[in-house]
């Protein structure tokens, strides 16, 4: 079996600007899980669309924890995960038809539209009607986004290149943060020009959709052989790539031989690497990440800080996000992925039951909420809680599930990976603020509970894949591990 370390490969210019314009998909879907939660808790805003949410958040004895519980204020965060669980299924047969590069285009394309409709919508359902499109925007993206970035990285710096995505993801969020905080005192549509900027990182994107080249993988699994060796140079920024063409190009075949993907993935032998996929989204809402992201701001307004104050508070976790992502860059091809999860969940685990803890004894539904000093705690435990995420389940959520599905399964296997986190984010996003209105403080323990059992799934059933070419996972990695080898054909 071919080592990585045999496959020649240099880091050039045109492969950085490769990794850099395709992440920006990444940086869509964070400037819209960021932009959400600033929108939806400006004054403006509400007035014009929501203004039963508004009198209550108003009134002088309301429930700190039920204010914002309202099921269409949450359709309009929600709506667009649930166009992007149905846009990943369809991406995934775009993806292997015509390749990862039209996918990306089309996906910046449907954000562009999504982006101009929604800011400029008039009522309710025009709103909702350009979060679906910006949705369908995210399927296409988050399908070909991550498969591009782990087809095109040298085996080594695989894991670094491909959180590049995640990395763009909290940057995104952090941007939307800073743009809520500017347009807040923007009256009375300050909420449209957040909603508008959604664009920006679309139009680097579609320019991106252009210039990259189509990953080796894609061309030569669709018959173009003598394409896919060129650009396997190109990439590579060497001349003998023999070796890696003669991995890619049996992968190629075995993956020309499977007609039904999506039957093909139902099989016992497909089973791992598919759980392994699935179970790493769902895990990954379930550490409450999109809870704290999307409604930082109302969460703080919650503890007692004013508007611009929970704003601000945001671009604060905004800010350790992107941080902590690039220790996760630094540290996933060192140290392993396994190591960086557990770590995590221990982190997790402290920062969510001691704000859980201390919601719990310290803020009433209605009466006087924390002081300074408590406020002040649970945002740094809120901080401590994204750092972990951040170089972890953020990254590496979207990383395992993109290099290792063998090539016949991988669009049709990521694709429900995809789906799954989209499901389980619109779950979140609908319920999380009347969870919080009928859970109250314990919303927080629900969450820890979940992160115990993520802990004891990466402990006993996450095989370690840092160094493993993409194309050998199933040699290497299902057909050793303890678990997973009773799976496996012979």
């Amino acid at each position: 079996m071919v080592e990585s370390e045999d496959f020649k490969s240099k880091i050039t210019v045109y492969v950085v600007v490769c990794w850099i314009l395709a992440a920006f998909g990444g940086l869509m879907f964070g400037y819209d899980i960021g932009i959400s939660g600033g929108v939806t808790a400006m004054d403006d805003f509400l007035i014009k669309f929501f203004p039963e949410v508004y009198k209550r958040k108003l009134h002088a004895r309301e429930d700190n924890y039920c204010k914002y519980d309202n099921q269409i204020l949450q359709l309009f965060t929600s709506s667009l995960y649930l166009a992007a669980l149905f846009a990943s299924f369809v991406a995934s047969k775009v993806c292997t038809k015509f390749g990862r590069k039209p996918t990306i285009l089309v996906a910046s394309s449907f954000f562009l539209a999504g982006a101009g409709i929604s800011s400029g919508a008039l009522n309710i359902w025009m709103l909702i009607i350009g979060r679906i499109l910006l949705g369908i925007g995210v399927g296409f993206g988050n399908e070909a986004v991550p498969l591009f970035l782990s087809e095109i990285a040298p085996a080594q710096h695989r894991g670094a290149v491909n959180i590049l995505f995640q990395l763009f993801v909290t940057i995104g969020i952090f941007f939307a943060n800073l743009v809520n905080y500017g347009t807040a005192k923007l009256h009375p549509h300050g909420w449209r020009v957040s909603l508008a900027l959604a664009g920006v990182p679309a139009i680097f994107l579609f320019i991106g959709s252009i210039v990259i080249t189509e990953t080796p993988t894609s061309l030569i699994e669709r018959g173009n052989e003598v394409a896919g060796h060129k650009a396997l140079k190109k990439i590579r920024g060497v001349e003998d790539v023999n070796a890696e063409y003669e991995q890619i190009k049996l992968a190629s075949d075995i993956a020309r031989q499977v007609k039904h993907p999506f039957k093909e993935l139902m099989k016992r032998s497909s089973m791992p690497p598919l759980i392994i996929g699935v179970l790493l989204q769902v895990f990954q809402q379930f550490t409450g990440i999109n809870a704290i992201m999307f409604y930082a701001p109302v969460l703080f307004q919650t503890v007692g800080f004013k508007n611009d104050a929970s704003l601000l508070s945001s671009v604060i976790t905004g800010t350790v996000n992107v941080f902590s992502t690039l220790v996760s860059i630094y540290a996933v091809d060192k140290v392993g992925r396994r190591k960086l999860l557990l770590q995590a969940c221990v982190q997790m685990f402290i920062s969510q039951s001691t704000i859980g803890g201390m919601l719990l004894v310290h803020l009433k539904a209605t009466s006087n909420t924390l002081t300074t000093t408590q406020a002040g705690f649970v945002v740094f435990l809120v901080c401590l809680f994204v750092m972990a995420f951040a170089w972890s389940w953020g990254p590496l959520g979207w990383l395992i599930p993109s290099e290792t599905f063998p090539l016949e399964t991988r669009t049709a296997g990521f694709a429900f990976a995809v789906s799954s986190n989209m499901f389980f984010t619109f779950l979140i996003a609908q319920a999380f603020l009347s969870m919080m209105c009928h859970m109250r403080a314990y919303i927080f323990f629900f969450f820890a509970g979940w992160i115990l059992v993520m802990g004891l799934f990466a402990l006993f059933l996450l095989p370690e894949t840092k160094g493993v070419p993409i194309d050998v996972m199933v040699e290497r990695v299902w057909k050793k591990h303890r678990v997973w080898k009773r799976f496996m054909d012979d």
